[in-house]
């Protein structure tokens, strides 16, 4: 309206003052520039797939697809199985360009065959953006929580060692109310298995970074005596001690120094060992190679820790001539098989944590390949498990503040440069983030103005991506996430809805806990 009313104001001064009436705004000019004809400026041919240029290849995939919809028969079996995978950091522009990575836009992951689709809502109860801690009490304990808090509800907010003290305020995760039903649980993920996602299953904390005694008793002194760190509640505590396989990384958090030498207890002890002496049944490995070897029949719990923190990125594995570090496929097949021994069924934890951990690095070509990975596992444990009983979910946490921009052709490089420059006549990438440590590499603070990046891209997959405002840590985005599900009651998570729903939907498929379910 109020461009009306100028457009009014000029007309009529320039009749009084006997002027030429203003020439019309160009509104064909601003749509070429937010819909720019790039055919001149193509630098490469765009692939196209045979058949596509023609309207009856995409009239009848789409029959197809309708014709599959229709053909789908919902599974309405109590669930014997539950495995939830979680992709840390997997919002919905990194499955974009991932497609891209793996083998064309085109392309679907493993997950996104899956049947059923839905949208989860992510923030948390103090923050619009939440964090990894915050998230896993939602989507494990079905209640939304405090930024930094992990199985407790929001009375207890960051670090207040009281509150978190108080026993009443602590809530438990869909695999505590699988155990109390008669089935086994477990976890598996590519970080330290004290992380804030994997930490969801089994730990009530104030802080995600109590890990260790030594960080628990800095934070809240004499205290600290009536807690318990995260690595010593996945030993000894309610739910941890009868978890029946955890996989993943993390050793420095279970030993004192004296036991291992990057250990970071100040206590004396010796966590791994304590698991061991808990029962003959008890098995713990650290490599690969032992991994592969366990024979499930003789081994009543396992636990594997493979690294002193997280696990390697799956390309540093692939460099390292001298790895010893599994796979998540591996972890994940190590895992079922261990749990499908059970009668009643289980509950199964899955997280590719990394994908979180390069993307707050601004390391675009890591976490792309860690997506990739994730998407492995996820259908190796589809092959392995039965369509019939068990139930498999697929979501993210939250996203990231990564992108994918330009309009670069059809096959072009994701990693490249895109298709049109910059208004200061300079390349940028199609790939880039809203904030985080590359800020600095991209664009000269002295000069101000970006540097040319022609000179900056290589085929390192630590290649940092640009960054718009400068942190020393690229932060998550706020936007829901996707949800994927295939098996037993699989229908049930379509829609949008609040992230802290998706365990009552896998206790309502597996009749467990003690809300409504399948077996009503």
């Amino acid at each position: 309206m109020w461009t009306l009313r100028l457009l009014s104001v000029l007309l009529l001064a320039a009749c009084v003052l006997g002027g030429a009436v203003p020439a019309k705004p160009a509104i064909e000019d601003e749509d070429e520039h937010m819909h720019p004809d790039l055919r001149s400026n193509a630098r490469t041919r765009a692939r196209i797939i045979e058949g596509e240029e023609t309207q009856d290849y995409w009239l009848s995939a789409s029959k197809r697809h309708i014709l599959e919809k229709l053909n789908y028969v919902r599974n309405e079996r109590r669930a014997k199985n539950i495995i939830l995978f979680l992709g840390d950091g997997m919002g919905l522009a990194t499955l974009a360009a991932a497609r891209s990575y793996v083998g064309g836009e085109e392309q679907k992951l493993s997950f996104e065959e899956f049947p059923y689709t839905g949208l989860s809502k992510t923030y948390c109860v103090d923050k619009i953006v939440p964090d990894s801690a915050s998230t896993s009490t939602s989507y494990l304990c079905g209640v939304k929580a405090n930024y930094g808090t992990i199985g407790v509800n929001a009375h207890v907010r960051r670090g207040d060692c009281q509150a978190m003290a108080n026993s009443t305020n602590h809530v438990f995760s869909v695999g505590k109310w699988a155990m109390d039903a008669g089935k086994a649980a477990g976890l598996v993920t590519t970080t330290r298995v004290t992380h804030a996602s994997p930490a969801g299953v089994y730990a009530h904390t104030a802080d995600r970074e109590w890990e260790n005694n030594a960080v628990l008793e800095e934070a809240c002194g004499e205290q600290a005596e009536e807690l318990d760190d995260i690595a010593v509640q996945l030993i000894h505590g309610e739910v941890g001690s009868k978890l029946k396989v955890i996989l993943g990384g993390g050793k420095r958090s279970f030993y004192d120094p004296q036991f291992y030498d990057k250990g970071r207890r100040t206590d004396g002890r010796d966590l791994v060992a304590e698991f061991e002496a808990l029962s003959e049944g008890n098995t713990f490995v650290k490599t690969q190679k032992k991994l592969l070897k366990v024979n499930v029949n003789e081994t009543d719990r396992l636990l594997g820790l493979f690294s002193k923190s997280h696990l390697h990125y799956h390309l540093e594995q692939l460099a390292d001539p001298d790895n010893n570090e599994p796979t998540l496929e591996q972890m994940t097949e190590k895992a079922i098989e261990m749990l499908q021994k059970e009668e009643n069924g289980y509950f199964l934890f899955v997280e590719g944590g990394k994908i979180d951990i390069s993307h707050h690095d601004t390391m675009a070509r890591i976490a792309l390949d860690e997506t990739a990975e994730f998407s492995k596992a996820i259908k190796r444990a589809r092959e392995l498990t039965n369509l019939e009983d068990t139930l498999i979910v697929v979501t993210s946490d939250h996203s990231h503040t990564f992108s994918v921009g330009g309009y670069q052709p059809r096959g072009s490089d994701i990693f490249g440069e895109a298709e049109a420059k910059g208004t200061d006549g300079k390349p940028y990438l199609a790939l880039s983030y809203a904030n985080g440590k590359s800020f600095d590499q991209y664009y000269d603070t002295e000069g101000h103005e970006r540097f040319d990046l022609s000179s900056l891209l290589s085929e390192d997959a630590a290649q940092l991506f640009p960054a718009t405002a400068p942190l020393e840590s690229e932060t998550h985005g706020g936007e829901d996430v996707g949800v994927f599900a295939s098996g037993p009651w699989a229908h049930l998570f379509t829609g949008v809805y609040e992230q802290n729903t998706i365990p009552h939907l896998l206790a309502f498929a597996a009749c467990v806990g003690d809300g409504k379910t399948a077996c009503d």
